[in-house]
């Protein structure tokens, strides 16, 4: 199995994205393909004492989509951009999962473009893992789509669902409408035409209302919700994770050696917490709806992150959780229902 990689792609590209390919190719079973400025991923590997091989290839591509392009644009007028050369490999045949860390917006568009959606599917979502009281739940949409209708949050309750299954090993999942109270009068006009529609569903377990408290209590494992709603929860989420870990952090440093002889006790457990709240340990997130598995990664990624999302993605493909999907999609009949159900 290949996975095709952006090695252009992020705020450290490409020396962490080639290190961390390098690493996932000694760790897991997938062979990765490198895609990006020939001269300088050979520079990156020989630094890492690294060599091409049937494992660890190249594919040239000379131009790069920047962060403050356009997407859609861009991926139209550069057909040799890094990412757009991945997903045509996908597209092609030649690999199997394409990992974009690098702008969001331009991964989705060129998955979209390159490779098309799931017949019935009319707005592929990204589901984000976040950690949980229980484990992980599975948040979608996290961005890919700001002005949901009924029938694009029914799409991503069944992805979801299946990613929650194949991916997370969870037997049952349980699938929870974001809204502002559990009663099902609650919400506004897309959470209330929505919950009827859930209800009705064979292939997936609804739960019902959820708040949003019950994301990281772990009330359910996969949160249905607008991409606008997502990417709000989702970029909130990870700055306050972050902030109180901080915070009790600059606590410590500013009390006295009683108080740091305590720190000194509970720095395991404090390590242990900071690594259940880094999203490098989950690699990225996928785009679930399209022709193929496509991970897109923080811009921020760094190696671990990288060799995380290579071997989600090679698990996508194993799984096969788009078949899944596609099989699901057509037995609820989602692609008769109305784009503004």
């Amino acid at each position: 199995m290949k996975i095709a990689v952006d090695a252009m792609g992020g705020d450290y590209a490409p020396e962490e994205v080639v290190l961390g390919a390098i690493h996932a190719v000694s760790e897991y079973k997938f062979d990765v393909v490198l895609v990006g400025d020939e001269q300088k991923i050979r520079n990156v590997l020989r630094q890492y004492g690294a060599k091409e091989s049937d494992r660890l290839s190249i594919v040239h591509a000379s131009e790069v989509i920047e962060m403050g392009e356009h997407p859609v644009q861009a991926v139209r007028k550069k057909k040799d951009a890094s990412i757009v050369v991945a997903t045509r490999l996908v597209r092609d045949g030649q690999c199997d999962a394409v990992v974009a860390p690098g702008s969001t917006g331009a991964a989705v568009t060129a998955a979209l473009l390159g490779l098309g959606r799931i017949a019935g599917i009319e707005r592929p979502c990204i589901a984000t893992p976040i950690p949980s009281k229980k484990g992980i739940t599975v948040l979608l949409d996290s961005g890919a789509n700001s002005n949901s209708k009924p029938k694009h949050l029914v799409e991503a309750a069944i992805m979801g669902s299946h990613y929650a299954k194949y991916i997370l090993g969870i037997d049952k999942p349980q699938i929870g409408l974001l809204n502002i109270g559990e009663e099902v009068t609650k919400g506004n006009e897309l959470c209330q035409r929505t919950y009827p529609l859930l209800e009705k569903l064979k292939t997936i377990s609804f739960y019902g209302n959820v708040e949003g408290r019950d994301i990281p209590n772990g009330t359910v494992d996969v949160v249905v919700c607008d991409g606008f709603v997502g990417n709000v929860i989702l970029k909130f989420g990870e700055s306050m994770a972050m902030f109180i870990y901080r915070l009790v952090k600059q606590a410590i440093k500013n009390s006295g050696f009683i108080a740091k002889l305590g720190a000194l006790a509970i720095y395991p457990a404090l390590k242990s917490l900071k690594k259940r709240l880094d999203f490098t340990e989950y690699g990225g997130a996928p785009l679930l709806g399209v022709n193929g598995s496509f991970i897109i990664c923080h811009g921020s990624s760094k190696a671990k992150a990288i060799k995380n999302a290579i071997r989600v993605a090679g698990e996508l493909v194993e799984q096969d959780v788009t078949g899944h999907i596609r099989h699901s999609i057509e037995e609820e009949g989602v692609q008769e229902y109305d784009s503004e159900s």
